[in-house]
Order: structure tokens, then C-alpha cells, then sequence
């Protein structure tokens, strides 16, 4: 209750980010906000709320001069402090930030040009080494005639003095976060001060570990959780965060509990692929340097949440310490600014709802024990706060009864304020109305689930939903059969998808394949159609084998299957090998 008191308290008091960190600056100058690994180990950069503070008044007085509140600025930075202090330098000035993810080398900028034009941007903010190799790419026409840079790490911090603060409200825009774009085209959700704060104070209170807090992130901050639950939370909360960049992580996930284990960290996370590979890159003298007894909040969300994966992390570093009632299943989305749902503060281990998976398949959920037929479905917990979560039919727009699969619509003060300059979308899938009991207006999140007993499990997305014969069929569930054929077909690499063929609906299966495994595809695509046949009953009509790094995926990873989909349709994937039908190659 102290914890919960003191987030609404927070809000109701200071009502905007800058409010918050100006109060963190005066009540706690000398604090180490944020911690920033650069080698993703030993060497530290630190930034103090007073230096944050002084950084954002002079990032925000240079804006001042070449821009007014309201406008728009695009932020692309490579992972370190230099993020936080243009996010907060843009809040101080009133402008509306932008984050977006820097393009990869020798890869399509196409996305950071949509976004700009989408967004409007005059300004990117960046640094003086990204400047120079930003300002040499393909942009379309208009785009870079219209951007004005400012490499934030060349503002001295003489410019603080020249700083005026803006009029702020709760209905300001803080911040544009755009989507995934599973399709190529992003939308910007449009943030309010009061949406941020509102799920601050909701993650505050709903991830309330024993004593001390202490975050650790490694996630993007071009990415909701990222942004939202790795940097704005800690500043919510007052306590510090240590930061390392995804690059670090990935190429060593030992890195990530090595700083969970040597600063104490008590809150961190991720999805589930970050869990998986920690299992299988993790070696066991390295674990026996470990003690996770500090990490009593271990949240996992963005994608449903693996049975699997939980099970054999808690299993694989018990002897570390770590304990799996640490685990929080979490649901969110950008459009609700992050979170809606999690497991109530130290309630023991997560839920498991044993379902039969033919049941699942008709839209409803029965109970079974375990057996070949059954599906471990994890619980996403209660609804937090003072939102409101509807299981509705999508198509009867009419509320489902306990147990039944339908979508997810969520309505509350964390809701965004739609989507920017898209207003027809705005109405559509922020305007849901319930028919049956005239409830609304609801956000129409996409995402299938149901409740049973208070607690909201999540099933998969409405439109990825793959239908066979009037049964249901969800694609990652054929896309993680498909990983475990064997560790050359790798988990979160592959997208299963259905084209229509004669008028009756088929199942593709689109899968990246290690190197060194590429001699040998014809085994590799017998055990897949193998393996899907005894688990699903599904008779796959077409198997496509490419190289690593070739199946479209979002800036945040997550695979792109309709646009998987399509380029599976328009002959523009380069296969390495696959079967169709009765034919031999792809």
C-alpha cells in the first residue's frame, strides 16, 4: 500500500515528466539516476539527476531557438545516456520526441524515413558521430531538405541558464511511439504526459519488490518496454538503473545476469527469447559465478508468454539463486502506452492453465491434466490500477463469457490519444462500444486471450490467426514446433502463415537455417513437415529455408508475418531451399 500511495501521490502532484524530473533534481541532486555499461561489463558512465537536469534544460534551450512546443523531433541514438537526456531535453522545450531505431548498417532506411514523414519531423536529434552517417544516406525526396540536426553531445552545458520552461499539462503530447509496423507501415501513438505518468504510477505499484529498488535494462529505447518500463520507471520511482545496449546483450546474455548478480538488481526483463537465451548460451562454470537471490521481480512480456521458457530458466539457474516466483508475466502494448496487466506483487508462482488444445481451437478453453493433447497457457495476471479489460467477440462486438477466446479491449487514463494524423484509424480501433452492454469507448488491442478466475491469459493476435477446417490454429505454436525439430532451426526465426490455394486455406512455414547446417535441408525439411503433422495434425503445403537475418521482423524482433506473407506471395524472399506441394525446391 506505501508503494501504491506514494505512485499516486507522485502523479497527482507533479502531472508531467518534466515536473518529475525537475522534483528528482531538487529532492535527490547527487543520486545516480542511470548507470550505462559501455562494454556491457566493467566500464561505467553515470549520470546524476542534477547533470540529467542540467543536460535537458541546455539540450531543450538550443531547441528553443529553432523551434517552438508542439512541433516534432526525431531522436536517433545509439544506446547509451546521450537517449535519455535528448528525451528529457525535448520535454523541457515542449516538443514532442520521436524515438526511432538507427538504421542498421547496409540495411533500407525506408523505415526511418516513413516515420519522419509520417511524424512530420523539421528536427533530428542525434549525435555528432551518427550526424555524419545519418546525413550521407538515400532519403527520399523532401526528407533531407527538411531536417534540421542537432547532435545533442555538442551542446555545452552554458545552455542551461538560457532555458524557459513550457506550459505543460497532463494532455500534452510527451512523445510519439511508433509501432512495430508489421505491415512496413508504423503509426505514431500519440503519448500524453498523463498517460505516461498514469502507467508509471501502474508499473510502480505493480512491480513492488522486498526493500530497495534497482533496475537493470538492456532493451531498445526506441521500444515501448523499453522506453516506458527501462528508463521512464526508474525516473518515476527515483532509483537508479543500470543500462547496457542490446548489441552487448545479445552477443553475451551472460552479460545481463552478470550485472543482475554483481549490482544486486532487483528488476529486470524481457521476452521470452532473452530467457531462452540465456538457457542455451550460458555456460555452467559461468552460472557457478552467479547469485540471483537479488532479482525478485523477473518480468517477461511483448509476445506471449512461453510456458516452456519459464519452466527451464527457473530450472537451469535455481542453483544461482534465482527463484521462479521472481517471474512477472506482464501484457501491454504501446497503444495503452505499456503495461494492463501483471501478476500481483509476490503472489507465488505464475498460473498455468492446462487447456485441450482441440477446445482451444473452437474459440473456448476446457481444463485437462496433463497429456499429449493439452497446451500450457501462462496467466498475464490481474488488471491494474483503475483500467478496465473486456474479453469481446470481435465480430458480434459482444462480451464473451468466462474461459472463451475473444479479443482483448482495455479502456483507462493509460490509453493513448490515437494514432498521429490518422483519424479514420483513430476512431476505428480506439472507438470499440460493447453492443450488448453499451460499455466504451474501449481500445481494440488485436490480441486474443480469455479470463478465467480473475486472471487474463493471452492466446495469440486476431489477424495472425490461422484457420483450418472452422479449428483455430495459432502461429506460434507451429513456429516453436518447428524450433525444436533442432538448434540449427532457430526459436523466433521463423513465421508460419496461411496463403489460400484452390479455395481452401494452406499453411506456409517461412524458417531461417544456421550455415552450418544448410548441407543437409532436405532431412531438415522431412522433420519439419514431420514434426508438424504429429503435433498440429497440419499437413504443410510449402516449407521456404533462407539464410540468418532474412525474415522480416520489426525494429523490436518480432516477426513480421503478414509481411512475411506477402513476400512469400510476391516472389521477393531468396530461398536457400524448401519444398511446395509435390515439388522438389523453392
Amino acid at each position: 500500500m506505501i508503494a501504491h500511495s506514494f505512485a499516486w501521490d507522485t502523479r497527482q502532484r507533479l502531472g508531467t515528466l518534466l515536473n518529475l524530473a525537475r522534483w528528482h533534481a531538487t529532492t535527490q541532486p547527487a543520486q545516480c539516476a542511470f548507470t550505462f555499461l559501455i562494454d556491457g561489463e566493467a566500464q561505467e558512465l553515470c549520470l546524476t539527476y542534477a547533470a540529467l537536469d542540467r543536460r535537458a534544460r541546455a539540450i531543450a534551450a538550443q531547441l528553443q531557438t529553432i523551434t517552438t512546443a508542439g512541433e516534432r523531433a526525431l531522436l536517433i541514438f545509439p544506446p547509451g545516456l546521450d537517449f535519455i537526456e535528448a528525451f528529457l531535453g525535448c520535454v523541457y522545450a515542449g516538443v514532442i520526441a520521436v524515438p526511432a531505431c538507427p538504421p542498421r548498417p547496409h540495411r533500407d532506411p525506408a523505415r526511418l524515413w516513413s516515420i519522419q514523414a509520417d511524424a512530420q519531423a523539421r528536427f533530428a536529434l542525434t549525435t555528432r558521430t551518427l550526424r555524419a552517417k545519418l546525413t550521407q544516406l538515400c532519403m527520399p525526396e523532401g526528407g533531407t531538405a527538411a531536417l534540421q540536426w542537432l547532435a545533442t553531445d555538442e551542446v555545452t552545458d552554458a545552455w542551461a541558464h538560457e532555458w524557459t520552461a513550457p506550459f505543460l499539462t497532463e494532455d500534452s503530447l510527451a512523445f510519439l511511439q511508433y509501432t512495430s509496423g508489421s505491415t512496413g507501415h508504423p503509426k505514431g501513438v500519440m503519448v500524453s504526459h498523463g498517460n505516461v505518468m498514469h502507467n508509471e504510477a501502474l508499473v510502480y505499484a505493480g512491480f513492488a519488490p522486498p526493500g530497495a529498488r534497482l533496475a537493470m535494462s538492456w532493451l531498445p529505447a526506441y521500444h515501448d518496454m523499453g522506453l516506458i518500463g527501462g528508463l521512464l520507471q526508474p525516473l518515476f520511482g527515483g532509483f537508479r538503473c543500470i543500462l547496457m545496449s542490446p548489441t552487448a546483450f545479445i552477443h553475451n546474455p551472460f552479460r545481463w545476469l552478470q550485472a543482475i548478480s554483481h549490482y544486486r538488481v532487483t528488476i529486470s526483463g524481457g521476452p521470452n527469447l532473452a530467457y531462452d537465451l540465456c538457457v542455451r548460451k550460458i555456460a555452467p562454470e559461468q552460472r557457478a559465478r552467479l547469485d540471483l537471490s537479488c532479482w525478485s521481480v523477473a518480468f517477461n512480456g511483448a509476445e506471449p508468454v512461453r510456458h516452456e521458457s519459464l519452466a527451464l530458466f527457473a530450472q537451469t539457474f535455481a542453483d544461482c539463486g534465482f527463484r521462479a516466483e521472481a517471474f512477472y508475466p506482464c501484457y501491454g502494448l504501446a497503444e495503452a502506452t505499456l503495461i494492463v496487466m501483471t501478476k500481483p506483487p509476490r503472489s507465488g508462482q505464475p498460473t498455468i492453465c492446462h487447456v485441450d488444445k482441440t477446445a482451444l481451437q473452437q474459440n473456448c478453453t476446457v481444463a485437462r491434466q496433463d497429456g499429449p493433447s493439452v497446451v500450457h497457457v501462462v496467466s498475464c495476471g490481474t488488471v491494474l490500477g483503475d483500467q478496465v479489460v473486456r474479453i469481446v467477440d470481435p465480430e458480434r462486438a459482444t462480451r464473451c463469457r468466462p474461459g472463451e477466446i475473444g479479443e482483448i479491449w482495455v479502456s483507462g487514463p493509460s490509453v493513448a490519444q490515437g494514432y498521429w494524423d490518422r483519424p479514420a484509424e483513430t476512431a476505428a480501433i480506439f472507438g470499440g462500444y460493447c453492443l450488448d452492454t453499451g460499455e466504451g469507448p474501449f481500445l481494440r488491442t488485436g490480441d486474443l486471450g480469455f479470463e478465467r478466475d480473475g486472471e487474463f491469459y493471452i492466446t495469440g493476435r486476431l489477424k495472425d490467426l490461422i484457420i483450418l477446417g472452422g479449428r483455430n490454429y495459432y502461429p506460434q505454436d507451429i513456429e516453436q514446433t518447428i524450433a525444436a525439430v533442432e538448434p540449427a532451426l532457430c526459436p523466433g526465426a521463423g513465421a508460419a502463415f496461411s496463403i489460400e490455394v484452390a479455395g481452401e486455406e494452406r499453411v506456409v512455414v517461412v524458417q531461417e537455417v544456421l550455415r552450418h547446417a544448410q548441407a543437409d535441408l532436405d532431412r531438415l525439411i522431412g522433420a519439419m513437415r514431420l514434426a508438424v503433422a504429429r503435433e498440429h495434425e497440419i499437413e504443410l503445403y510449402g516449407i521456404m529455408l533462407l539464410n540468418p537475418g532474412h525474415v522480416p521482423k520489426t525494429s523490436s524482433g518480432k516477426i513480421q508475418r503478414r509481411l512475411c506473407r506477402l513476400q512469400f506471395l510476391e516472389g521477393s524472399l531468396k530461398p536457400i531451399g524448401g519444398w511446395l506441394g509435390t515439388q522438389n525446391g523453392l
